[in-house]
């Protein structure tokens, strides 16, 4: 029997917002870390409470005006249709975490649903490629985006647990989309477009190890041309896009198995995922919605979201990063795999927009010095876009990582940069040279101008390199006859030798064009 694979997702996602869901705490860095508090470390803990967040009698909740826009914002990302009024409820459970005995969230009246999303559900490597060829995407339906506070956070020991309130009340939106996954690979791809589109947005910086991002997935397995939906299984807190699949690929496998041994479970089932022993385990059935006994939040009114509101909002937003992808390749004339690289960050892609306007203006003010077709930007765009997206990739983007250097200070200005590329381009300098000087731009930012006023880059004039090739030809008359037999590999020995007399100051490729002529 062949069965297929229904997924759907659910994304708890912390809000960057400056204050708490419903009261004027700071939201401190530890209340999405990983490890926040211990008794050795108890300054930490607790640090940012308030008798609202920590639920004392008689406290009322105050609405954060700046998590409603954002909330606005993924919802108009994600195509949903925002609520012209929303209001929010009381979930209704008991945890020690939650110091209220219920959480306030949003249940029949939620900020924006009926949504889509569309990913390309043939990536390789989890980042969906071109979304123009409709025989690669897949649209992935949204249900809904609603509202809700985040619980305090319990660290287990050996022998206790302590509770940090900290995050107790930190706002969330949880985006819930529709079973429209077929494989854990496409819940992986659409997991890093989520948490890309979040970043860019500045909605919340989606780190899933420190929690700002968690996912529980949905999954059940049915016969091919059967449209009825059988038990599901919840996997609770996947906290990596690889934890995603590999949980999601687990319970195919098992959920598949069971099926053929008549054995498919009757009751839904909640269930973790042990990353060190790569397998889902059982931890409770699941809960109905009416174990929570939702009812309206008496203590907040119903919410009027305005016309003018969601336009100030979708005014506001930035650029897509789905959008700006499609838009590096097609119009900027990268390829997939530099666009995606250069979309990656919001503020990497403004650093390469940046350089692209320097850069034009750079050439077009020698273009009346120099032969103005061959300085023509237009006629150019994709050879020197390439140039950039080597220079950045190849030796910008490492140094970042390594240095863990913030986007947004990049040490090298985009007027820097540009000029950089353009004395390559019209080679003012050779690739030798070149490296030496862009090594000394990643170490103190100076401009290329500068750096070869101030180091003795010297580079072989066109008369030095020929006496150079007719010495290493006249050195070589074996080899010289060997090539013109037809072992052209020696060419590469040739440039070899002309590069060690020349001390590394010529360029390769010159030297290669003109062994070639010689040797004709």
């Amino acid at each position: 029997m062949n069965l297929e694979t229904i997924i759907g997702l659910e994304f708890h996602i912390q809000l960057k917002t400056k204050s708490k869901m419903f009261c004027r705490c700071l939201i401190h860095q530890s209340a999405s870390a990983t490890a926040i508090a211990t008794e050795e470390n108890h300054e930490v803990a607790n640090k940012n409470i308030c008798p609202i967040c920590m639920g004392h009698p008689g406290t009322l909740p105050v609405l954060n005006s700046d998590a409603v826009n954002k909330a606005i914002a993924v919802g108009l990302a994600l195509n949903c249709e925002i609520a012209n009024k929303t209001k929010f409820d009381r979930k209704n459970y008991f945890y020690p975490d939650l110091p209220k005995g219920y959480q306030i969230s949003q249940y029949d009246l939620p900020i924006a649903e009926h949504g889509w999303f569309i990913i390309n559900a043939k990536a390789e490597d989890g980042l969906a490629g071109s979304l123009t060829d409709e025989n690669e995407t897949k649209r992935i339906g949204i249900t809904r985006v609603h509202m809700e506070e985040d619980t305090a956070k319990i660290i287990h020991s050996k022998d206790k647990s302590l509770l940090d309130f900290n995050r107790a009340s930190v706002p969330l939106i949880e985006v819930v989309t529709e079973p429209s996954f077929s494989t854990p690979k496409e819940t992986k791809t659409f997991s890093q477009e989520l948490q890309l589109l979040m970043r860019h947005l500045d909605i919340s910086d989606a780190d899933m190890e420190k929690g700002q991002l968690r996912c529980d997935a949905n999954i059940s397995v049915r016969p091919v041309g059967d449209n009825n939906y059988y038990t599901k299984i919840e996997i609770k807190n996947l906290n990596s896009f690889k934890s995603i699949e590999k949980a999601l690929a687990f319970e195919e496998k098992r959920l598949t198995a069971l099926w053929h041994d008549n054995k498919y479970p009757e009751t839904k089932e909640t269930r973790g995922w042990d990353d060190k022993k790569q397998e889902t385990i059982l931890q409770r059935t699941k809960e109905d919605v009416a174990d929570y006994r939702f009812f309206p939040e008496p203590d907040i009114p119903p919410l009027q979201i305005s016309k003018e509101q969601i336009t100030d909002v979708q005014n506001k937003m930035h650029e897509l990063p789905q959008e700006k992808r499609v838009r590096f390749v097609d119009e900027l004339g990268f390829n997939f795999e530099q666009a995606k690289i250069l979309t990656s960050e919001k503020q990497i892609s403004f650093y390469i927009e940046e350089i692209i306007s320097e850069l034009a203006e750079w050439l077009t003010s020698l273009a009346g010095v120099a032969d103005a077709d061959e300085l023509n930007v237009a006629k150019n765009k994709r050879k020197l876009n390439q140039l950039i997206a080597n220079w950045f990739i190849n030796k910008l983007a490492p140094k970042l990582t390594e240095q863990q250097i913030n986007e947004q200070n990049f040490i090298i200005s985009a007027e820097n940069f540009a000029e950089f590329i353009g004395l390559v381009f019209t080679n003012k300098i050779n690739r030798q040279i070149a490296d030496k000087v862009f090594e000394i731009m990643l170490r103190n930012g100076q401009d290329p101008s500068q750096i070869l006023e101030e180091n003795d880059f010297k580079t072989a004039s066109a008369n030095e390199l020929d006496s150079i090739i007719k010495q290493v030809l006249k050195n070589n008359p074996k080899e010289v006859v060997a090539y013109k037999q037809g072992k052209i590999a020696l060419l590469q020995f040739f440039v070899g030798q002309a590069m060690k007399e020349t001390k590394g100051s010529a360029d390769a490729n010159e030297l290669r064009k003109l062994f070639e002529n010689f040797l004709k």
